[in-house]
């Protein structure tokens, strides 16, 4: 089983995120189990976390990730004040939302001494704000962890993206994740 972590404020679609993710790998014959952690509530501009269980059997674990394969960073200035990192595995994964093009273990990433750790930056305001119009980054992110992970095709997120939106919101939203998945270098 891997297991996805997903951090951001409330209001830039994290809860959507994972919902989106799990009936991706659904339309792909995996199992998946999806659920928020809302820790300043439900308030726009508060952390909140979402959590993802991928895995070729049934999913029935349901409690709280706290060992993740798979870390993303929807707002980098949550790191100020959430250990977003907390339990990542060894040789895990973070794909960070920054406009900073390269990595760099410095305070802002809070990622010193783990050099184990794979992370991939994109800019998902930008592009979000090309595509979309709006800087809600959470299908630009989902493009860029199907590059980074191969966990989930994009086609499987283009066919999620157009069931669950309406159609010009959808296309909107499927390329904000083909821009963030092309901006990925793996």
């Amino acid at each position: 089983m891997k297991e996805l972590r997903i951090h951001g404020r409330g209001g830039q679609g994290s809860l959507v995120f994972a919902e989106l993710l799990a009936v991706a790998l659904f339309e792909e014959n995996k199992y998946s189990f999806a659920f928020p952690v809302l820790a300043g509530g439900t308030r726009r501009g508060a952390p909140v976390a979402a959590m993802v269980r991928i895995d070729d059997k049934e999913v029935t674990l349901t409690d709280k990730v706290t060992t993740p394969d798979y870390i993303v960073v929807q707002d980098i200035t949550i790191a100020d004040t959430v250990d977003v990192y907390e339990g990542l595995k060894e040789g895990g994964y973070v794909i960070i939302n920054s406009h900073d093009k390269e990595y760099s273990p410095d305070r802002k990433y809070n990622l010193k001494g783990r050099d184990d750790v794979k992370v991939y930056m994109v800019d998902a305001n930008k592009i979000a704000m090309e595509a979309i119009g709006r800087p809600i980054v959470n299908t630009a992110l989902l493009g860029a962890f199907a590059k980074v992970t191969g966990a989930v095709s994009m086609e499987a997120i283009e066919k999620t993206i157009k069931s669950r939106m309406d159609s010009d919101i959808a296309d909107k939203n499927i390329r904000a994740a083909r821009d963030a998945y092309n901006a990925i270098d793996v």
